[in-house]
Formats: structure tokens, sequence, C-alpha cells
């Protein structure tokens, strides 16, 4: 094995010892067949939901009206046949739609997707209860409320169902090789790695021209022991060589400015070929393209989505339906979890001075979680411990914190402990999702990126808590605060509340 440190073979100057490595990605690209069979059967997936929902829909409305409403439906073969036919014929349209909008042949994140699926459903649905009306059949709400509700469930479903076999049977995943070794390859392949069900697996690092083939960071995901190579033949023989089934550019800006032919060259050799433009830090999501007929130049118009009066009010909205909601489903939880804190002594609920939108101060409510007098105990653990000093000093929390009560101790590894700030919600302190409400003295940590916490309110929830919670540090934390501020969209909101119920669920990275 190389000495640590060591350089990184070029393909003309093979190390011995990582030749295996080498030539195990080494073959010829897969053909299209694997394609047309993975296209196929995502499509046979998405049908076979459908069906599904449409049969499953029948039965459930029926034993509902059977059991409950105590009326048989009744409607006559005619209508019956109308109804499936007319059922089979939205269904074809859906998976038309899906084709046309390329989800049988493009690689997707599952988030992305999944907006993108719902959109079509709910616009399916729509057509369906539309087209029966006219049609002046028997129409049977409940048959047509359960084939929807059973639609949006299985069809997201049997797709990532169908793509886990796929992976298996090797029709999904891609050999892809990555052009660049710095910070944006990383990124790359932090990103690639986290969506597994796109199927891209990252089988070698390209250096670019001019560029010495630096060892890539171990990245999860990404075998450690992933070959850097140099360019020293043609890109087209190289890639043929490593087997690539996709190519990701992904170059710094330099780089990218001195290899513009390269990447040229890249864009006529076809196939499932990727650009990612080093542009971190400015917003993504809703950036508008444009093109100038006749010249090389690409537009991008860089949003602020949460500038626009109309986002503030859909977001606000959001809050206090989903906060009033909450409040009255959770009523004998927080009722019963109030009942216990008061048994170890003390209020059940506190409030701590947080600063809020536009720099505006409030009382950020928490169940108790600590003994009383817990920053006299905190002050003595300070005074005595070096380590949780320093830690205290980093980050402002103590992985091991004497003053944590038993029933604290649980409700912050669950995060009940934060439930009452529903009401901050309804109050409009805070947001269900957003930064982390910090105290004023935090804020100066954020730097330059303060005036992104202070142009909206603090959230219940946010991107930092689904993303290792406590277990990431501070610089992470203000890096997605800000990313989330300048990629907001309502959708992002429902994704980080669905994860939060999973990080909540596991108990990840919560003290």
């Amino acid at each position: 094995m190389a000495p640590p440190g060591a350089p990184r073979p070029t393909l003309d100057a093979p190390d011995p010892a990582r030749a295996l490595r080498t030539s195990e990605i080494l073959g010829t690209s897969r053909t299209r067949s694997g394609s047309r069979v993975a296209s196929l059967a995502l499509a046979g997936a998405d049908l076979v939901a459908l069906a599904v929902a449409f049969g499953a829909g029948f039965v459930l409305s029926d034993a509902f009206r059977a059991l409950v409403l105590h009326e048989p439906f009744v409607s006559t073969d005619e209508d019956l046949r109308a109804r499936t036919l007319l059922f089979l014929a939205i269904a074809l349209g859906v998976g038309a739609a899906f084709w046309r909008r390329a989800h049988y042949a493009q690689r997707r994140t599952f988030w992305d997707e999944l907006h993108d699926v719902l959109r079509v459903l709910a616009l399916a649905a729509f057509a369906d209860a539309a087209l029966v009306f006219l049609g002046k059949w028997y129409f049977s709400r409940l048959w047509w409320f359960a084939t929807w509700a059973l639609a949006f469930v299985l069809v997201p479903a049997s797709r990532t169902f169908a793509k886990r076999a796929l992976l298996r049977l090797g029709h999904w995943s891609r050999r892809t090789v990555v052009i660049g070794t710095g910070p944006n390859a990383r990124d790359a392949c932090a990103a690639l790695a986290s969506e597994p069900l796109m199927g891209y697996e990252v089988t070698a690092f390209v250096a670019p021209p001019g560029r010495t083939h630096e060892p890539h960071q171990a990245l999860d995901g990404i075998d450690a022991e992933t070959p850097t190579v140099a360019f020293e033949e043609p890109p087209e023989r190289l890639l043929d060589r490593l087997g690539a089934d996709a190519v990701v550019i992904a170059l710094e800006p330099a780089e990218l400015n001195a290899n513009r032919a390269l990447v040229e060259r890249l864009a006529f050799r076809g196939g499932d070929v990727m650009l990612i433009p080093p542009i971190r830090g400015l917003p993504l999501y809703g950036m508008d393209l444009a093109h100038f007929f006749r010249h090389e130049v690409l537009l991008l118009r860089v949003p602020n989505n949460l500038e626009r009066g109309g986002a503030r009010f859909v977001k606000r909205g959001f809050d206090l339906v989903c906060a009033s909601l909450l409040l009255l489903a959770l009523a004998p939880l927080l009722g019963w979890i109030a009942w216990r804190v008061r048994r170890t002594g003390g209020e059940a609920i506190f409030g701590h001075e947080r600063v809020g939108r536009g720099g505006q101060r409030f009382r950020c409510y928490k169940f108790r979680t600590m003994v009383p007098d817990a920053d006299r105990a905190l002050a003595d653990v300070l005074a005595r411990d070096d380590d949780a000093r320093a830690a205290w000093t980093r980050d402002r929390k103590l992985k091991h914190d004497p003053r944590i009560t038993p029933v604290g101790a649980w409700l912050r590894r669950t995060s009940f402990d934060e439930l009452p700030q529903l009401w901050n919600v309804l109050r409009g302190d805070m947001s269900l999702v957003g930064p982390r409400p910090v105290v004023a003295e935090e804020l100066g940590r954020y730097g330059e990126a303060a005036r992104y916490y202070l142009d909206v309110r603090p959230g219940l929830t946010g991107l930092w808590q689904i993303s290792g919670r406590s277990d990431t540090d501070y610089a992470e934390r203000v890096a997605l605060d800000a990313w989330y501020i300048k990629n907001w969209s309502l959708w992002y909101d429902v994704v980080i509340l669905a994860k939060t119920l999973r990080v909540v669920r596991e108990g990840r990275g919560a003290y």
C-alpha cells in the first residue's frame, strides 16, 4: 500500500497496489437496453399503483358505506364500465405526463420528484372528478376520495420499491465519473451520495488538466479507495476505459474558464453528462433561467423568495393553520407533560428571551427540563470543569449536563420540550420552520449571515435540526440556516416538517 501522503497514480504510470481497484471499474458502458428496461419498469410500477388504488378505493368505500353509513353503493353495470374506462384513460394520461416530464429517463432527487408526482396526481384527480360530473354518471364521492388518497401514497411507494429492485438487478445504477477534485467536486459527490435512489455510483475522479490529482476527502457513500486519475489521453478514450455511464463536470471557477473546450468536447460525447457550476452561496430554488438568441450568455435571475409579500402571506397562513391543529391535537399530551414537570419542582413552562425577526426580542417558551436554580448549577460546573467550559463556549450546550432532570432528558431526546413554542407560532414570534432562535450574544457568531436570520421569524424546527441537530458544529448550523432562507419554498417547509418527525423518532443528535 502506498504510504500516506503519496501522490495518486495517473493512468500512464499505475501503482501496482491500486491496479486491481482501477481494473474493477474498467469496461464498456452499459447498453441502452438497461435504460429501456428501467423506464418500462418504472412506468409499469406507476400504472399498477394506480390500478391498485382504483380497486382498493372501491373496496374501502363500499365497506365504509355498508358498515358505517348502512347504505349500499348502487350503480348500473354501464356506469361501472364507463367509470373504469374513464379511470383507465386518466391513468394512461398520468403515465404520459410523467413520460413527457422525463420521469422515466432522467434521475431526480427524491423530494423534487415527489413534489412533481403529487402535482400531476392532484391535476389528474381534479380532471377525474370533472369528467365524471360532466358525464352525469352515478358518482361515488367516497370511491373517488379513497382512490386518489391511495394513489398519493401508492405511486411514490411503488416507484421507490421499483428503483430499489432495479438497483439490485443492476438496471438503474450508473457508473459515474466526476471531472474535478476540488471543493465543488466534493460537494457534488456528497449531494449524489445523499440521494442513493438516483443510482449515480461514483467510481472515479479525474483531475482536470493543469491540476495535480489531490486525494479527495472521504465522503458518506463514496468509497475512500475510489481512484483519482489524470487526463493523459483523449477524454473519450479515458471515459470509455473507465466505463463511464454518466459524467459529472464539477470544476472550480478558474478551472471551468480554462477548460471550456474540454467541457464542450465532453458534451458532444453524448449520454448522461451533467455540469455542476460553482455557484455556492447563491439562492438556487426558484432561480429563473433565460437564454439570449445567438449569444453564448446564460442569464440567472437571483430570487429572494421570502421578500415577496405573497410568499410571506402563504407561510404565515400555513403556520397559523398547522399550529392551531397541532395545539388541539396535542392538548392531552401537553397537559400530561406539564403535570410531570411540575412534580420536579418549579413551574412547568419557562420563557427565555430570544431574538426574532427584525431584531425584536420575544419570550421563547419551553417545558422546563432543568433543576430549579439552574444558572447557579451551570456556573459551578463551568468553574470546575475545563472541558465543559470549552464545550459551552464553543456550542452553548453541554453533552452531559448535570442540570437536566430525568424527565427533562426524555423531553430533550424527543424534542417535546419545545412543543410550547406552538404558542409562539400563533403569536407571530416564530414560524413552524425557520432558523433556530438565538439569544442576543449568539447573533454575533452569524457574521454576515446575521442579515438572513433577522429577515425571517425563527422556527420551531429547521434545516439544522434535521441535519444532525446538536452533532453539527455552529458554523454548519449558520450555513444551513442561511441556505434555508435563501432557498425557501412552502414545499421545503413540508419536507423539513416530515423529516423532523423521523429525526425526533430516532432521537439523533439531541441533548
